[in-house]
């Protein structure tokens, strides 16, 4: 077996339903190193990223003065942030990984500002920012509407809030292929439409845009995609990993329920449910 391929399996290791969640503390922390640990090789796979960050690019409100200030949470390598400064806004770029920052400093430079935080406790003052941006980031914290008031609170009255968050059946392929090989979860479960709207009331502001868009990434092998996500480091799930490698006769069942996706180019659709949202602060 590879290398690449014994990583994949690592990553994909079932879980045991009767383990107990990590506590939040824990929690944040093996997410911060998940991606901490995909930092220096991210951006090699991160096309649906760019995808979707490109499409809440399009969102940012017109003729917006240059040098408004900008939060750019959850900033990962820093590539939407260097955009959005090379459009004008002075940008502030936050991650809860430290390696990630990194990534991003050695992208922007002295271009944008750094600073190592969580969404769900930003740590500025109230009404430091005209715009807030942030892409693939939410679905990651435990409470939607946390960060959203948190977005809230940071954004003056009249800014407004970009983000996009992935919903429920994301990555639905994948999960069928799996249940068709055990019964332990190896996909991140997404939150539904209602409950994205509920966390949106909860947060409160006006709501300028709210859709919900299917995006599919085709891939060769069912390993390709669990690649990219090792890649990106959207590795980590709620609950504990039983420890140990799946074998490769595992691997091989799971490509075999995979192939009932594959299309009439061969290829194998990995879809993405993906909110896309627009708040207007008051």
């Amino acid at each position: 077996m590879t290398d690449v391929a014994k990583a994949v399996l690592a990553i994909n290791s079932p879980e045991s339903a009767s383990q107990l969640e990590h506590n939040q503390y824990a929690d944040k922390e093996a997410i911060a190193a998940a991606f901490g640990k995909a930092a220096a090789n991210y951006d090699k796979s991160a096309a649906f990223q760019r995808l979707v960050g490109y499409q809440l690019l399009e969102k940012l409100p017109t003729l917006m003065p240059v040098g408004s200030k900008l939060i750019d949470v959850g900033c990962g390598t820093g590539y939407f942030s260097e955009q959005l400064a090379n459009r004008g806004f002075d940008v502030c770029a936050i991650d809860l990984s430290s390696q990630m920052l990194e990534q991003a400093k050695q992208r922007c430079g002295n271009q944008i500002t750094y600073q190592q935080g969580d969404a769900e406790k930003l740590p500025f003052s109230d009404s430091s920012f005209d715009v807030a941006y942030t892409s693939l980031a939410l679905q990651w914290c435990t409470d939607l509407s946390i960060p959203l008031k948190e977005l809230r609170r940071v954004v003056k009255p009249g800014g407004c809030i970009l983000f996009t968050t992935l919903a429920e059946n994301s990555l639905c392929e994948l999960r069928y292929a799996w249940q068709q090989v055990d019964q332990y979860q190896h996909v991140n479960h997404f939150l539904s439409q209602k409950a994205v709207k509920l966390a949106l009331a909860q947060a409160g502001g006006e709501i300028d845009t709210l859709e919900f868009l299917p995006i599919t990434v085709k891939y060769n092998t069912a390993v390709e995609l669990m690649k990219d996500l090792k890649g990106i480091g959207a590795t980590h799930l709620q609950r504990e990993r039983k420890a140990g490698l799946a074998s490769r006769k595992t691997i091989q069942a799971l490509e075999r329920a995979y192939d009932e996706f594959r299309d009439e180019k061969g290829q194998l659709p990995a879809t993405y449910q993906v909110c896309f949202g627009v708040i207007i602060n008051d």
